[in-house]
């Protein structure tokens, strides 16, 4: 067993989440239990992920997309429902958004980027001033080896818009709904844009822009960061850690 606040400190300090400006109110977001003896891990909070954890037997919940995103609202509706369970049985609940997106060792897009045995790295993908993605160079690969080695490492079904170079050398990657930033990847010449989840302007701005891209889902493509946030944690504590998968190819 360990204290929580030591838990949450530590995430704090190692993810730098008091320097990130983000929507998220990142860290603690619900207080349940002071002392924790499981650690559930997952990608976005629900009652679904919740009630697995409890199964679990957690004590404290750390996910990617957590409850409270900046601003005031009603304790309503399924809003009420999510903080009701949580605090009924005393769990922690802590969220990490922006932090995990662009973390260079345990961040998604890092992850992603190493699944790809990428090299030369640099930030990569401004989303309100703060560059959360990454860019680089690969070995020499098609755009379906690409699909192929990311569908493997996220558990994915990914969808593929092939308007780019055959020859794959340059990637860029920013994780969940970030198919906005397609014109940005097409501006820097890459020859490869992944990311999380597309929209209907996608299509066209990669036929024009003569870009390859790649979306995992919003949800399978914020997987390696949460898994690799909680390897770092069970080193770093003497506590039990499990990731929970709910399911979601959005």
């Amino acid at each position: 067993m360990v204290n929580c606040e030591d838990v949450i400190r530590f995430l704090d300090t190692y993810l730098n989440s008091a320097q990130i400006p983000d929507a998220s109110r990142n860290g603690l977001q619900v207080a349940g239990t002071p002392r924790v003896g499981k650690i559930v891990f997952g990608v976005s909070a629900s009652l679904e992920l919740f009630r697995k954890a409890k199964a679990a037997g957690a004590d404290l919940i750390v996910v990617h997309h957590g409850l409270l995103w900046g601003q005031e609202q009603p304790i309503t509706g399924l809003f009420r429902e999510r903080i009701a369970f949580l605090l009924k049985n005393d769990l922690n609940l802590a969220g990490y958004h922006l932090p995990l997106d662009l973390h260079p060792v345990v961040g998604h897009n890092a992850c992603l980027m190493r699944a790809l045995r990428a090299e030369r790295l640099k930030p990569f993908g401004e989303y309100h001033g703060v560059q959360i993605g990454f860019c680089g160079y690969v070995p020499p690969c098609s755009v379906e080896d690409v699909a192929r080695t990311l569908q493997a490492y996220c558990g994915a079904r990914a969808q593929v818009l092939a308007y780019g170079p055959k020859r794959i050398e340059t990637v860029g990657v920013v994780s969940g709904g970030a198919y906005s930033m397609i014109p940005q990847a097409i501006a820097q010449k890459l020859d490869l844009y992944v990311t999380g989840a597309l929209d209907e302007p996608a299509q066209e701005w990669c036929r024009e822009g003569k870009l390859n891209c790649i979306a995992l889902g919003h949800y399978n493509s914020e997987k390696p960061g949460v898994l690799a946030l909680m390897e770092l944690v069970a080193k770093r504590f003497d506590v039990q850690t499990e990731f929970i998968d709910v399911p979601n190819p959005i």
